[in-house]
């Protein structure tokens, strides 16, 4: 299939997902209008005081973060990282590190996700374990 025509961002209808809540999230899915159908690309924005809780990992498919921009402290297994704009980390498959973001700043966390779509993925959850 042909590439479509490029997209921006505004075109693409917003979402929130657990609103109300200190797991609030902004997003936008610009897979969905940008026509793919394999990866999975999300322009996420995390209120401060918010975080993307429950800790999980993906069996089948492989996620990537990258800042755009706000600070962000990434849980990864039992370690802390501080996430600032141009920060970039790779979750591969199968790797069974439980992963969540919490912006415990002042502002905005804004990132992309990217990631893949497999339908036999199973996403693991902390409580899970």
């Amino acid at each position: 299939m042909p590439p479509k025509r490029p997209i921006h961002e505004d075109e693409v209808q917003p979402q929130v997902w657990y609103a109300g809540t200190d797991r609030e999230i902004h997003g936008r899915a610009l897979c969905d209008v940008g026509g793919s159908s394999k990866i999975g690309v999300g322009l996420l924005e995390l209120p401060p005081g918010c975080d993307t809780r429950p800790a999980h990992y993906h069996t089948e498919e492989e996620e990537h973060l990258y800042v755009l921009e706000g600070r962000a402290t990434l849980h990864l297994g039992g370690e802390r990282y501080t996430l600032v704009r141009g920060s970039y980390i790779c979750f591969p498959s199968g790797q069974e590190l439980h992963h969540y973001i919490q912006n415990d700043g002042s502002a905005v966390f804004r990132y992309l996700m990217i990631g893949e779509r497999i339908n036999a993925d199973q996403v693991i959850y902390l409580d899970d374990c």
